[in-house]
């Protein structure tokens, strides 16, 4: 436990690449129940009680995983034998993962044996996680719907086999989904289809979780891991536990400038704030 507190001091000084470093919000962890900041390890003791574990994260951003992974040591260090969930493994994966481990594969032979997507999802900041799993003794779960079975959702939602979403939840998931096509409007069969693959992956990952005895860690997106909107409304056990790392913006100085635009005070349990990640703009393209 030492070491790990001491890599989370360490962190924001040994990560090269991020933006907005000196921010006065980086590095501090904001309890979004109770409305007060609260020490690291405050965050990391409270996820080490909770059955279900979710860590988001911005998929490039670095900060996030080595803080995921400053979170695992934590649990394992207060005895905790989970089992580690990954979006970036899709469940049809599954069997293959298992069979790779019983030959005594290392990461990079379970990669391989789970089809990861090494330059969509970046192997080199998802590798240190599944070392964890190995080194721990921790079984890797293949979180997600495969991309078939996305891809036939978004033509058929009706594939999804969902009950009908709220209309708020509906309208809140087009959000997200417009937002992150750079603001352009899908046509609306497309994007109904979209919401609904959406939502799959969600209740797929709840499955997942909630079918591993022990406890769980999960490994996703910020979208997914929010309470209001994503995996958490799909579980039946409500021992769960959400951080959402997020990245600290110009001018937004307290933890309420974050809150009514990308999150509310009901979507995490904390918000744990970091550096920006140095990317191009992905709708610069786009837009010329």
């Amino acid at each position: 436990m030492r070491a790990a507190l001491f890599c989370l001091a360490a962190l924001v000084g040994c990560t090269h690449g991020l933006l907005l470093e000196d921010h006065p919000l980086t590095g501090r962890v904001w309890d979004a129940r109770a409305g007060a900041f609260v020490a690291p390890e405050q965050a990391l003791e409270r996820a080490a009680h909770a059955r279900h574990v979710l860590l988001g994260e911005t998929h490039d951003n670095p900060e996030h995983h080595r803080l995921q992974r400053v979170a695992l040591d934590a649990i394992a260090a207060r005895g905790g034998q989970r089992a580690l969930a990954m979006e970036q493994f899709d469940s049809e994966h599954q069997a293959a993962l298992e069979a790779a481990r019983v030959r005594g594969a290392d990461a990079e032979a379970l990669a391989d044996a789970g089809r990861f997507d090494r330059k969509g999802w970046n192997w080199s900041l998802y590798r240190p996680l599944v070392e964890f799993a190995l080194e721990r003794g921790w079984p890797i779960v293949a979180a997600n719907l495969s991309r078939e079975t996305a891809r036939a959702i978004i033509a058929d939602p009706a594939r999804a086999a969902l009950p009908p979403a709220s209309r708020e939840l509906r309208e809140a998931l087009e959000r997200d989904l417009i937002e992150g096509h750079c603001g352009q409007r899908p046509e609306a069969k497309g994007l109904a289809g979209m919401v609904e693959a959406q939502r799959a992956r969600d209740a797929l990952m709840a499955q997942r979780l909630e079918s591993q005895p022990g406890g769980s860690v999960l490994i996703t997106g910020n979208g997914h891991a929010r309470r209001d909107r994503g995996v958490p409304l799909h579980l039946a056990d409500d021992d769960l536990f959400s951080i959402g790392f997020l990245e600290v913006e110009p001018g937004k100085n307290a933890p309420r400038d974050y809150l009514g635009g990308f999150a509310t005070a009901a979507s995490f349990d904390y918000l744990w704030f970091t550096p920006r990640f140095g990317r191009k703009d992905p709708c610069a393209a786009m837009a010329r």
